[in-house]
């Protein structure tokens, strides 16, 4: 049994170094190049980042206002084709930065009512009688 373990043991040693070995020559001259993770994803970002401007775009709102400026449907999507993918990664940034139409007027009315309510329960204010 000794024996058969001090034979299989460099060789197993053997196999396994050579198996680790193999893949840093997969990439040989005849071979399809590989691809990094790092270029698959950005590929990817940057069709979603394409498809969101798409979907931006192809709103009924959105159409009616091209059409107004002189812009027609066919052109725009020529264009957000043609977009660089930093350029489409910057404008899909910039579009999910921009507010939404009535979020801030919603907002500033909720910050009013939160801070009436809570003076109204400090008794600070004499606003809303449901909180006595």
């Amino acid at each position: 049994m000794k024996r058969l373990v001090r034979f299989l043991s460099p060789l197993l040693i053997a196999c396994l170094v050579a198996a680790s070995i193999t893949p840093a020559f997969a990439s040989g001259a005849d071979s399809v190049p590989l691809i990094g993770t790092a270029d698959a994803l950005q590929a990817t970002s940057a069709s979603h980042h394409r498809d969101q401007i798409r979907q931006l775009l192809t709103r009924e709102d959105v159409q009616q206002q091209l059409l107004a400026r002189g812009v027609s449907p066919a052109d725009v999507n020529d264009r957000v084709a043609a977009l660089s993918d930093e350029e489409a990664h910057q404008m899909a940034e910039q579009l999910d930065n921009l507010p939404a139409g009535a979020s801030s007027v919603l907002g500033v009315l909720f910050g009013v009512f939160v801070i009436l309510l809570v003076t109204d329960i400090l008794g600070l204010t004499d606003v809303f009688p449901f909180t006595r």
